[in-house]
């Protein structure tokens, strides 16, 4: 990838540990065993110019996606079937129009964990069979299967959205933790700083699917969380939906170091049950999409990456091209085209005023 040495450039880079055998230290984070992934926005100044530096695959601070876990158990339907679901589009969209802030607050100690607290921006996530719930947690970000007391329980937010639940402190390991805190029976905000378990991330970017090839799922990473990609932003042929640009100053720090979003775009045509899960290998779903978005907010600034799965070598069955909103500017030439991107190692553009639409066609 190109970089001007006068324009800020995002790279989604990754802090994550390698397969270990049987009884070496490890982070025991998730259920399925497999890698560790953490989405870190990192920069580096050189001189007055002030860019992100693209490296190689063998850095520890490329753009990756997870490898197939080593003993996985999750499985994920074939993407060659392009049936939607007709859940796909039911209880994803949620109940607040766009940019339409929540009016009911949280009130701790009154819901019962059994329950889950949709509306208000929430989302249930049921084809995960967590009752609703995106991932849960114990204190140390073991993946557990049950929302019950002692358990962090992370939850889901409609398109344009990102939650406001964590606890400042986290887990010494390096795993994050995020959600509702499971105490007594009850639900209890794990950060009291907010009344509210969603909240409009900034308003400067939007995907539009103007592809003849179906709806596409695209699917955030649950951070802080487990980390699976099964947050859905699913944009039907026609359709338009806001990208979860996350304010980097206030969004959630992982060790520090701001965080950005990051979505796994499957084909057009694959539902959000099929691909809005930890997919298998060969699968083309999930961490076997052909496509990952990155978006975050800084400085002013709003910064949208397009990068190759390197899990998945097959080109995706739509074109993807950044483009800047009328009245609005981004630096940088960002599309993905018959397979390939305008960069080899993937794209970036910076929006330095106004917003930017991703376009599917």
């Amino acid at each position: 990838m190109k970089l001007s040495l006068t324009t800020l450039f995002l790279t989604v880079s990754t802090v994550s540990a390698v397969a270990l055998p049987k009884g070496a230290s490890h982070h025991d984070k998730h259920h399925q065993e497999k890698r560790d992934i953490v989405t870190v926005t990192e920069y580096v100044t050189a001189g007055a110019a002030e860019y992100v530096s693209t490296v190689s695959a063998a850095s520890t601070t490329t753009t990756l996606a997870p490898t197939e876990a080593t003993e996985a158990t999750a499985t994920a339907s074939s993407p060659s079937s392009t049936t939607e679901s007709s859940s796909s589009s039911s209880g994803i969209d949620g109940d607040l129009s766009n940019f339409s802030n929540p009016t009911k607050k949280f009130e701790d100690g009154t819901i019962k964990c059994s329950s889950f607290p949709s509306g208000q921006g929430v989302i249930a996530l049921d084809w995960l069979d967590l009752d609703g719930w995106s991932s849960i947690a114990d204190s140390n970000g073991k993946s557990v299967s049950s929302c019950s007391d002692g358990h962090y329980c992370s939850y889901a937010c409609q398109a344009g959205m990102s939650k406001t639940q964590w606890p400042s402190d986290q887990p010494d390991n390096g795993q994050t933790v995020g959600g509702l805190y499971c105490k007594d029976g009850y639900l209890y905000r794990s950060n009291t700083d907010t009344d509210y378990l969603c909240a409009w991330d900034t308003d400067s970017a939007t995907v539009e699917n103007q592809s003849s090839n179906g709806a596409v799922a695209m699917c955030r990473t649950d951070y802080p969380g487990d980390e699976n990609m099964v947050i859905p932003t699913y944009v039907k042929e026609g359709s338009s939906k806001p990208i979860s640009v996350v304010d980097e100053s206030t969004y959630f720090k992982w060790q520090g170091k701001e965080t950005s979003s990051q979505y796994y775009v499957n084909n057009a045509g694959v539902s959000v049950e099929d691909g809005c899960v930890w997919g298998s290998s060969g699968s083309g779903v999930g961490n076997w999409a052909p496509l990952i978005v990155g978006a975050g907010y800084t400085n002013g600034k709003t910064y949208l990456s397009l990068v190759p799965n390197p899990n998945n070598g097959d080109a995706a069955n739509f074109n993807v091209k950044i483009v800047a909103t009328d009245g609005s500017s981004i630096n940088g030439d960002c599309y993905y085209e018959d397979g390939s991107f305008s960069s080899s190692d993937g794209c970036t553009v910076t929006v330095t005023s106004g917003s930017a639409t991703i376009v599917f066609y």
